[in-house]
């Protein structure tokens, strides 16, 4: 396959390209989405209804900063998965976007036994106002994390069975834009959930 010096197997395809700008369209529909779940909670967050629970009794920073280090590692290793793509080496983005794919994991399973241990100290979404903000939000974000996961793992699935393709690479890099996103969107509530709220709430 003849390509271009600046091109690579992801940009190559016609359809490829459509594909990524079909995707941004996408991603301004997610960023609207998540803008007004972040509205939706600060608005709910200065009604100041907690049930009775005040944030800081609950939250654990702890908890919450392996989180935050395996999200934003796996943003890292997909980034370095992408770049063996580019190469054209399938191999070591296997293994990257396998490595990708297990941080994103075991992100989701630390946030389903966050709200395990809120349920069990009493704290559900029908407690306060502010609860359901911060369940919907957290919860929103948590799936779309595990809709990524399913995502890039049937593209790899792909891949093993039909072999890197200039149609097929453009979606490793697609689902990592979509993963990107989520690091991105994780960092905000991070800083508007967790920190400002111990500090509100202390």
């Amino acid at each position: 396959m003849s390509k271009e010096q600046h091109q690579t197997i992801d940009t190559v395809n016609e359809t490829g390209q459509l594909n990524k700008l079909g995707f941004w369209v996408f991603l301004t529909a997610e960023v609207a989405l998540f803008g007004t779940l972040f509205a939706t909670f600060l608005v709910l967050q200065k009604s100041g209804s907690f049930g009775g629970f005040e944030t800081p009794e609950l939250f654990e920073l702890p908890l919450v900063m392996i989180m935050t280090f395996l999200l934003l590692v796996s943003s890292y290793t997909c980034g370095i998965g992408v770049h063996y793509m580019r190469k054209e080496n399938v191999k070591m983005m296997m293994v990257w976007m396998f490595i990708t794919l297990l941080l994103g994991a075991g992100f989701v399973g630390f946030e389903i036994y966050e709200f395990a241990h809120y349920v069990q100290e009493g704290v559900t979404p029908q407690l306060a106002s502010f609860w359901s903000g911060f369940f919907i939000l957290l919860g929103t974000h948590g799936l779309h994390v595990t809709v990524g996961i399913f995502w890039i793992t049937g593209v790899l699935i792909q891949i093993a069975r039909r072999g890197l393709n200039e149609h097929n690479a453009p979606k490793v890099f697609i689902g990592s834009l979509y993963w990107h996103f989520l690091d991105v969107v994780w960092i905000f509530i991070f800083t508007l959930v967790y920190l400002v709220g111990m500090v509100s709430g202390s």
